[in-house]
């Protein structure tokens, strides 16, 4: 099997009728463009390149190993596809160096993907033994081994309760201190020990693998998830064309918290409630295409187990952000 049907054999992409249907009514123009903010191995990207001949795609990722599988995938379409080693809050600059000033659709499917979780030497799966690596972009940044090593018992705690909400993180955390005392933590089985033995019997039993929350912390913090997110979302908005659309598919609530109250922002007047007339440069720049946010069917679970816990948002650009609530870019 070459890399192209393996790309495509390992990863469902989840809700893609879905998806596909949303972004529709933007990608009519002739000369539309769409971002695959998060492409992973190109499962959303690849129905878009078929359900939309004219369409062509600027798909964004990370990981290395991500890209050149989706590139070998997606080689059938040509020109149509750019794969481009970023992550996805930069996508205006990318965009910039491209010639698109705007688009007309933006996906951002977050989360870990498929390729990263099946591949066992990345750490990011606990049911693994792997080296306690987690980075996204595997050739820059901190691993989880360095963060779980080097960083003060009360930041270990904050990052459990904050990115995990995990309960027992003041434990954890002491017995992560305690064992690297003896000799550095490199391995997953290891981290997982020690969560194990933190957790009482009786909550070990409900909830799911008792380490998944303080993998899901860390992973966050390697990767600096929210961080990017915070500054990923609103930059999409503004790189979309009046009529262009935006999807996301978060995976857990500290995610779709973010989505959601950059998109409430958007389809909200600016101006205070008890003005009488509501001047253009307050009116909303987006409106709200979903209904709080959509998850998956039954039929959508049954054929990919990995949308389980996913909540997708649309939101459509109406017009231009006013200049008091457009965003600065970061600083190169």
């Amino acid at each position: 099997m070459d890399q192209q049907d393996d790309a495509a054999r390992r990863h469902a992409p989840v809700l893609l009728e879905r998806v596909l249907e949303l972004l529709a009514p933007a990608l009519q123009a002739p000369d539309a463009v769409m971002v695959d903010s998060t492409l992973g191995m190109g499962g959303h990207t690849e129905g878009v390149l078929r359900a939309f001949p004219h369409v062509r795609v600027v798909g964004l990722d990370r990981d290395t190993q991500a890209l050149e599988l989706a590139g070998r995938r997606l080689a059938p379409f040509g020109e149509r596809f750019t794969g481009v080693h970023a992550v996805y809050d930069e996508i205006r600059d990318v965009l910039d160096r491209l010639g698109h000033p705007h688009v007309q659709g933006v996906l951002m499917d977050l989360g870990v993907s498929s390729l990263q979780l099946d591949e066992a030497e990345r750490g990011f799966a606990y049911a693994q033994d792997a080296p306690l690596d987690m980075r996204m972009d595997a050739t820059r940044g901190l691993t989880a081994a360095e963060v779980l090593n080097t960083y003060e018992e009360r930041e270990l705690v904050r990052i459990l309760r904050q990115y995990g909400e995990e309960r027992f993180a003041p434990r954890i955390a002491r017995n992560v201190v305690a064992a690297r005392t003896r000799a550095p933590l490199t391995r997953t089985a290891e981290l997982v020990d020690i969560v194990r033995a933190s957790i009482p019997a009786a909550a070990r039993r409900t909830g799911g693998h008792p380490a998944k929350r303080t993998f899901q912390a860390l992973r966050i913090e390697v990767n600096a998830e929210l961080e990017v997110l915070e500054r990923a979302v609103p930059e999409s908005i503004e790189a979309l064309a009046v009529g262009g659309r935006i999807v996301v598919e978060a995976y857990q609530s500290l995610e779709d918290r973010i989505v959601k109250r950059a998109f409430v922002r958007g389809a909200t007047p600016s101006a205070p409630v008890d003005l009488p007339v509501l001047p253009d440069t307050h009116q909303p720049y987006l409106r709200l295409v979903t209904h709080g946010a959509e998850e998956a069917d039954e039929a959508e679970l049954a054929r990919n187990p990995r949308s389980q816990s996913v909540r997708l948002r649309a939101a459509e650009r109406v017009r231009p952000t006013p200049d008091h609530l457009r965003t600065t870019r970061r600083a190169a």
